[in-house]
């Protein structure tokens, strides 16, 4: 070792060194296309369609029309419409549209995730039961197929799956551009690599469909910025992976200026965090006791925000005092 430095930045390297190679591993199973499934068309499964609303009354009934349009049996599904704390028309839109609206007021538990946990509630109280519920946002747009496919990854016995997201916006600024890419890239490198490899994928906050004895037997306690995340990790804590529905497609709006994405992404990021600080040591030491492959790259998933912090502080230490690092490279030192 050249300086005391090293005791610091020799491990950072070799954390920085394990992620890049596992992340290259992982999406090599992405880049070749999806693995052999078994689909079924036979239309069997009834679905509660669930969309949260906050002032969405702008494109509330462009959503509710697309999914009234599905290619499934009008019969086994019904569409819902969650008009969260909303003080615009949001409500009576979607009424008009065709949804059965369940309006909230809440001055506490505000947000997405405590919307969806009310909202379950009631519809858990209903005479009519669904065999699955799927939850989308208010201004998504959704594959005429994506209940087929759903159904079909129903009966094959998965229990919580992940459409594929797509970009609704991906013209409309160079950032909605770059945002689409990313997610364009992410399919297929990182879910569907994950869910060929047999891991488990992470949910997306929309697309996204559960069977309902899941929701009933363990309920829904995600309530943080990234309730999607959350729930992902409290399912893989009970056993229960979230499986990659490549086929099943939903469009999403993507962010138009760089402020938009700016506070979208420090949202998942505090939200991401939130998660980590309360799962990642139950989670590794659960995966550690039953040697459970998949609960452990649940783990790896968690660490990612942490991993980027050091990233971070690696390559501003690597170029102080005119660019040229002072400590001992370990790439050269095996090399």
């Amino acid at each position: 070792m050249n300086t005391y430095f090293d005791i610091i930045m020799i491990p950072l390297q070799i954390l920085i060194i394990f992620f890049t190679l596992y992340y290259f591993f992982v999406s090599w199973f992405g880049l070749f296309g999806k693995k052999k499934e078994v689909k079924i068309y036979n239309e069997s499964k009834t679905f509660a369609l669930i969309a949260c609303a906050h002032n969405e009354e702008r494109v509330i009934a462009q959503l509710v029309d697309n999914l009234r349009r599905l290619h499934y049996n009008d019969a086994l599904y019904d569409i819902y419409v969650v008009a969260d704390n909303c003080s615009d028309k949001t409500a009576e839109v979607a009424r008009k549209a065709g949804a059965l609206v369940h309006e909230r007021f809440s001055e506490t538990g505000k947000g997405k995730g405590f919307a969806l946990a009310w909202m379950f509630d009631r519809l858990f109280k209903l005479d009519k039961q669904y065999d699955a519920v799927c939850v989308f946002d208010a201004d998504n747009l959704v594959h005429p197929d994506f209940l087929k496919e759903m159904n079909s990854r129903l009966c094959n016995g998965e229990r919580i799956i992940q459409g594929y997201m797509d970009a609704k916006n991906p013209t409309d600024t160079w950032v909605s551009g770059v945002f689409a890419i990313s997610f364009w890239i992410v399919n297929h490198v990182w879910s569907l690599a994950k869910y060929n490899m047999g891991l488990s994928c992470c949910l997306g906050g929309t697309g996204m469909c559960f069977d309902t004895e899941v929701l009933k037997r363990y309920g829904w306690r995600a309530t943080c910025l990234t309730e999607d995340m959350e729930f992902t990790i409290q399912a893989m804590m009970e056993g229960i992976p979230t499986t990659w529905a490549h086929d099943a497609i939903i469009y999403d709006e993507k962010p138009l200026t760089f402020k938009q994405t700016w506070n979208q992404r420090k949202r998942w990021s505090q939200g991401h965090f939130d998660v980590a600080d309360r799962y990642l040591i139950p989670m590794i030491t659960k995966a550690i006791k039953t040697r459970n492959i998949v609960m452990l790259d649940c783990s790896v998933n968690l660490i990612q925000p942490y991993f980027l912090m050091i990233s971070t502080f690696f390559v501003l230490c690597s170029y102080i005092y005119n660019f040229y690092p002072f400590y001992t490279n370990i790439l050269y030192t095996i090399i």
